[in-house]
């Protein structure tokens, strides 16, 4: 049996730093290029797995979002589906999705015949300009779908 020595060397506290600091990033699995955007695919594959291919109508959703909004951060969207809301014809499920930011889902809002209608104001945070999205689920199994563009600025700057 052989005795090895260790040698040792004090570490500064910029190396100690740099060390941990870059551990940490590699552990979360940070990139340093900054965040990924989704796009219209992503948008498309997760409406063709709610819909499970099925092709989604259009002009029973009415959509209230600003052609331009100078705030990302609160953009303020409405959504009105028109539907009876009664047990026999109802929405179900409205999704809202926005193809231009990191992670593309915004919302889902459910409802019941109780609800009276199937409306939704919010606000929302767009990272860009891009679509909004909006996706309603009836009660029949048939799919609606919406989609406006919203363009962000930036201190009155195109973005």
């Amino acid at each position: 049996m052989t005795n090895k020595t260790l040698e040792t060397r004090q570490v500064s506290r910029r190396e100690l730093f740099s060390l941990f600091g870059a551990g940490t990033l590699a552990a979360m699995g940070i990139g340093i290029a900054g965040p990924a955007f989704a796009d219209a695919k992503a948008v498309d594959a997760a409406i063709a797995k709610i819909t499970g291919g099925k092709a989604a109508g259009s002009g029973k959703i009415t959509m209230d979002v600003p052609q331009i909004a100078e705030n990302g951060s609160t953009v303020p969207i409405t959504v009105n589906v028109d539907s009876p809301m009664t047990d026999a014809s109802h929405v179900k499920t409205l999704h809202v999705w926005a193809d231009g930011n990191p992670s593309p889902e915004v919302a889902s809002f459910h409802f019941t015949p109780m609800s009276g209608k199937a409306y939704v104001s919010t606000r929302i945070r767009l990272a860009k300009t891009q679509n909004v999205v909006t996706l309603a689920e009836m009660s029949d199994g048939s799919f609606t779908m919406a989609k406006a563009e919203v363009k962000v600025t930036i201190g009155g700057c195109g973005g």
